[in-house]
């Protein structure tokens, strides 16, 4: 796991957002499986268990997002960074990264500023009574990890050799 600090940080936290995933996966099943047996079989259901199950799908999504960008898993079309020296198509990489920071600064900023405003940590959930600052965390700490991970990855760009740029 050697490298930079930043990576290093960065492989770390990728360990923990897994295993997150993991168990945030298995209670999300759990909760729609039980869902299912109490509604269809037991004829008493589960009020609270939508609602859990859509708190725990966005955990899932912003930290799946997450690993998404740190693996760089997500779609693209490579046909113009394909067909440019490689050069620019440094370049070309470092300000599409540069452009996801600049995105990602500006979302955190916000998202911060929502999730520690007064009216959030005041509301409670519908079902679960659970504090709704909780669940809405998921954006910023999700976005958190994702900026790290970009960070990780422009620092990488910025360090890989000429002849290591096979995409």
């Amino acid at each position: 796991m050697g490298g930079s600090p930043l990576k290093i940080v960065s492989n770390g936290l990728a360990v923990i957002e897994k295993y997150v995933a993991i168990v945030l996966m298995f209670s999300m099943t759990t909760v729609m499986a039980l869902a299912v047996l109490f509604r269809y079989f037991l004829n008493s259901p589960l009020s609270w268990a939508g609602e859990a199950a859509v708190f725990l799908l966005v955990w899932i999504s912003f930290i799946g997002g997450s690993l998404g960008l740190k693996y760089k898993a997500q779609a693209s079309v490579t046909i113009l960074l394909d067909a440019i020296p490689s050069v620019w198509r440094k370049a070309l990489l470092i300000t599409g990264n540069t452009l996801i920071i600049l995105f990602l600064v500006i979302v955190l900023y916000y998202s911060y500023q929502w999730v520690l405003s007064s009216s959030v940590l005041a509301q409670k959930s519908n079902n679960l009574q659970l504090p709704m600052w909780i669940p809405f965390s998921a954006v910023p700490i999700g976005l958190s990890c994702a900026f790290i991970h970009i960070l990780a990855n422009v620092e990488e760009l910025f360090r890989r050799e000429e002849s290591e740029w096979k995409l």
